[in-house]
């Protein structure tokens, strides 16, 4: 295999270096080739084999970063098994039959977990969660959807910012319930909200 033409191409295109949990695996391969647009990449055999030349992986990390991420949020996935995800379509191109290999994975998760959009479930780094979006930028659609609508100094239970009607056809309907936490307790080191507890479970008042 040559490794040279990737080099080109990357550098010619200028890439930068719900059940509990959906999961990769869970996502209909019918489904994804009719919905999801995959870049150019996903089609060039030596971009599923980690590429000696420093440089060279740099780029091609960053756009396995990309991918990772931009497939996620397309079929809003927060958590990934690292086993499992070797045999879905995002690591595993059945077309040109090639796949990443689990250790290749791993690294491109570390990749992610150095940018904050990922973190470890276990020690041994076999599950992870991936934030396609980080928590202050959800706190912020969230936070702009209230002042929005004039509802600061309301208070709402969880479960209904997450799937209330309210909020049906806002990005952030139907966010779990970690990232749902995370984003209001940005919020509320900003001073924007606060977090109380309510007789049914968790609720949160907007400044």
């Amino acid at each position: 295999m040559v490794w040279f033409p990737l080099r080109c191409v990357l550098s010619r295109n200028h890439l930068c270096g719900r059940t509990l949990f959906r999961t990769l695996s869970a996502v209909n391969t019918a489904s994804i080739a009719m919905s999801f647009e995959w870049p150019w990449q996903y089609n060039f055999p030596p971009f599923f084999t980690l590429q000696p030349n420093v440089d060279t992986r740099q780029k091609q990390l960053a756009a396995w970063c990309s991918l990772v991420l931009s497939y996620c949020r397309h079929h809003k996935l927060y958590t990934v098994d690292v086993m499992e995800a070797q045999e879905s379509p995002v690591f595993n191109n059945k077309k040109i039959e090639r796949k990443l290999s689990v250790e290749a994975i791993q690294v491109v998760f570390e990749e992610l977990r150095k940018k904050g959009n990922l973190e470890w479930l276990d020690k041994n780094k076999s599950r992870c969660l991936v934030m396609w979006r980080r928590p202050e930028e959800w706190g912020k659609l969230i936070y702009q959807w209230v002042s929005k609508n004039g509802m600061n100094n309301s208070v709402f239970t969880l479960y209904e910012l997450s799937n209330g009607d309210d909020t049906s056809g806002e990005e952030f309907h139907g966010l779990e319930d970690w990232m749902l936490q995370r984003s209001l307790q940005a919020l509320q080191t900003e001073g924007k909200a606060e977090i109380i507890t309510m007789d049914d479970g968790k609720g949160v008042k907007f400044f």
